[in-house]
């Protein structure tokens, strides 16, 4: 048989292949289609109604997809009719002797006094510190909590908590109901929680919200990279700098960060 031959023979076969199903029979688990190998020895339905004992199917992302839903849910019905709010964020390692212990209590105070509600992450030190200002003179003092292993919840004196088992939307939440935020000094959950917004007011997915950072000595060193190495470099502009001030007065940390209340 001549080469034309075969190739004909062995597009015809190609082609005979291709009709019908050539994967085999196509299987639907709602919008996802499986044919072939993909096709799993099991349904959805008889999952739900197996008697057996096992809960992995607890662990598997669909499921996680409904927890993540719930606790945003959750979050918001929550926080819905809060009202005014600056978010504050520090280290849980403060000690109460510690002067930052008592600026974070004076500042949670003094918000409070001005109708403003204090958020914190719930947990002790910096933390607790505005919880327990805003408290003592009868504001609203709001805990997101964090569910990790060896904390114990939030802290005694949050009127308003939940805890979270997922950090972005535990974020979601300082982001959406704060009009402002005060950084104490703390370690990498307190920046992760200040870059989060800084990042997202430099890419304009929110609106301008104000950052303090509080206790020049302790933030000095990161805005001299900042606005040496990292603007020098160009990898920010010449203007994020200013999306942070630097202040040790109590007053003017308030000041900045309810600046955008009412306005």
């Amino acid at each position: 048989m001549t080469d034309k031959k075969h190739d004909a023979v062995d597009l015809a076969q190609e082609n005979e292949a291709c009709e019908g199903e050539p994967l085999g029979t196509t299987y639907h688990r709602g919008p996802v289609i499986m044919r072939g190998p993909m096709i799993p020895s099991d349904t959805t339905t008889g999952n739900l109604l197996s008697h057996e004992d096992s809960t992995d199917w607890l662990h598997m992302d669909p499921w996680r997809v409904l927890r993540i839903q719930a606790e945003f849910v959750d979050g918001f019905g929550a926080l819905a009719e809060l009202g005014p709010a600056v978010s504050c964020f520090g280290s849980a390692r403060t000690p109460r002797s510690d002067p930052m212990y008592r600026a974070a209590r004076h500042v949670g105070a003094k918000l409070a006094q001005r109708g403003v509600a204090v958020i914190t992450g719930g947990g002790p030190g910096i933390m607790e510190a505005a919880n327990r200002g805003a408290s003592q003179v009868g504001g609203k003092s709001v805990g997101l909590g964090i569910e990790l292993p060896h904390e114990q919840g939030v802290n005694e004196w949050v009127n308003l908590g939940m805890t979270f088992r997922y950090f972005f939307v535990r974020k979601t939440m300082f982001v959406k109901y704060s009009s402002g935020s005060i950084v104490f000094p703390g370690g990498f959950g307190t920046l992760d929680e200040a870059f989060e917004l800084l990042t997202l007011v430099q890419t304009h997915k929110v609106a301008k919200t104000p950052v303090v950072l509080f206790g020049s000595e302790y933030w000095d060193g990161l805005m001299s990279w900042i606005e040496g190495p990292m603007r020098e470099s160009g990898n920010i502009s010449e203007l994020d700098p200013a999306l942070m001030v630097v202040t040790d007065d109590e007053d003017e940390a308030i000041r900045v960060a309810t600046s955008t209340i009412g306005g």
